[in-house]
């Protein structure tokens, strides 16, 4: 039998003869892994897809018909959310998290209450049976139609999928399912591409909704070759702090529902709680305001969230003043803090400068813009902002405040929450009808803002 030996990046799949320290294609670092390929090694992916997937001759577009997809709730609120309604009937969805995170967790409380009426298969290869059962019975899980078998080996996975005929099956982990007819070991490129690209034509086959729990890597992404997110209908990922109780699921692909969508959880004793108010779990109580600390109201797929800024500038010890952010872009602050040097005339050249997201949410969006710079010259002054605040907008280069979408959503929230007033974009508040339990602000330039903000100021 003929071998060859082929180094592989686990991140992007690009082969090479030898080993190399950085791949070329995705320049990753120690990515490289050695795989011996057979030349009589059969091409699986191949023959046992194409026998799965029906063959249809092309047809014009004008005379397919469509059908609104039937989607199985998931009784789970926060993650039918994300999923867009629940589940689609043949759909994959792929879930990535750091080991912990409660991924099994919400996997087997969804197995669980979907199996109440109708059947549900969870695939475990990482915990025996009994580990499962323990944990099932701390959940309060029990159900005869949640059916468990511990397997990594393709091959009778869908075996069990096909004598079964479940509704639902959940793989949990993909790393660690393997095909017997590739000599690479479970979770390389080549086992992790089989595995998943089968799993997900049986699904489309016999239309059965399928759960893929991946894990990620240290730079956050899904261990694996990145084909395997375009495999995949959704990709939903779940973050947060293990010291935390606070749980974020987010929907960065989903080709049945919005992306960017988010579900809150709270982890406890008995499993995952779903958040029904997140805005009251970002705000921290304060018995007076604090300089740095500022509310904003940012907006996650449909939803609009109050937030905490936290800014932190203090006097540099060292000959190189630190920058640091969580929850919020590095490269933005770095924009944010040069644009205020210039347009206020404040040095910051000699502080350690810090912004923080209060309870591990990411903000990515633009709007927040004003609250963190203003955020930063309150911690720089030492002044607080005035009580019962919220700043909106984004800020250009130059200083100046610019509109933002979805403005009425977040002011909503705003005064569901009790506050009082509003700093928004000039050219938003112009468009906006006056309310009487909120005064809304309109600011053309970062200098407005926060001559109106800061309290003594």
């Amino acid at each position: 039998m003929a071998t060859k030996t082929y180094f592989s990046c686990q991140n992007c799949g690009y082969q090479s003869p030898k080993w190399l320290g950085r791949c070329p294609e995705c320049a990753e670092w120690n990515s490289m892994a050695e795989e011996i390929f057979s030349n009589n090694q059969p091409v699986r992916g191949k023959s046992i897809i194409s026998d799965m997937v029906s063959v249809d001759s092309p047809q014009r577009l004008s005379e397919i018909r469509t059908k609104d997809p039937l989607r199985t709730p998931t009784k789970i609120g926060e993650l039918d959310r994300v999923l867009g309604g629940g589940l689609v009937k043949g759909s994959v969805v792929l879930i990535g998290g750091e080991p912990g995170i409660g991924k099994s967790t919400l996997m087997l409380q969804a197995s669980e209450i979907i199996s109440r009426e109708r059947k549900v298969l969870y695939v475990s290869g990482e915990e025996s049976l009994n580990q499962i059962k323990l944990r099932a019975e701390r959940l309060g899980t029990s159900s005869n139609n949640l059916y468990l078998v511990n397997e990594t080996n393709i091959d009778r996975i869908i075996d069990y999928i096909k004598s079964l005929k479940p509704d639902l099956v959940v793989i949990d982990s993909i790393q660690i399912v393997y095909s017997p007819e590739f000599s690479q070991t479970a979770g390389t490129v080549t086992q992790i591409k089989e595995s998943a690209g089968c799993l997900t034509a049986l699904a489309k086959s016999i239309g059965v909704s399928l759960f893929i729990i991946g894990h990620i890597t240290k730079e956050g992404f899904i261990a694996g070759p990145k084909i395997l997110e375009h495999i995949v209908d959704s990709v939903i990922y779940f973050e947060g702090e293990r010291r935390s109780k606070l749980r974020i699921l987010r929907a960065i692909k989903n080709r049945f529902g919005p992306v960017d969508e988010v579900g809150i959880f709270s982890m406890s004793h008995d499993g995952l709680k779903e958040v029904k108010d997140p805005s009251g779990i970002f705000i921290s109580d304060r018995d007076r305001p604090e300089p740095g600390i500022v509310i904003m109201a940012t907006i996650e797929g449909t939803r609009p969230l109050l937030v905490e800024v936290q800014a932190l500038a203090a006097p540099s010890n060292f000959g190189m003043p630190r920058q640091r952010s969580m929850g919020f872009d590095f490269n933005r602050m770095a924009l944010l803090i040069a644009m205020i040097e210039k347009s206020m005339g404040l040095n910051l050249s000699n502080h350690d400068l810090f912004v923080n997201i209060a309870g591990g949410v990411k903000v990515n969006e633009t709007a927040s813009d004003l609250a963190v710079s203003v955020a930063i010259i309150s911690s720089f002054k030492e002044k607080p902002v005035k009580e019962g605040l919220v700043i909106i907008g984004e800020v250009g280069l130059t200083s100046e405040v610019r509109s933002v979408s979805q403005i009425e959503p977040r002011i909503n929230e705003a005064r569901r929450l009790g506050f009082k007033q509003c700093i928004i974009p000039a050219s938003d508040a112009k468009e906006l009808k006056p309310s009487s339990n909120m005064e809304l602000i309109g600011v053309n330039n970062l200098r407005e803002a926060v001559q109106y903000a800061l309290t003594n100021n």
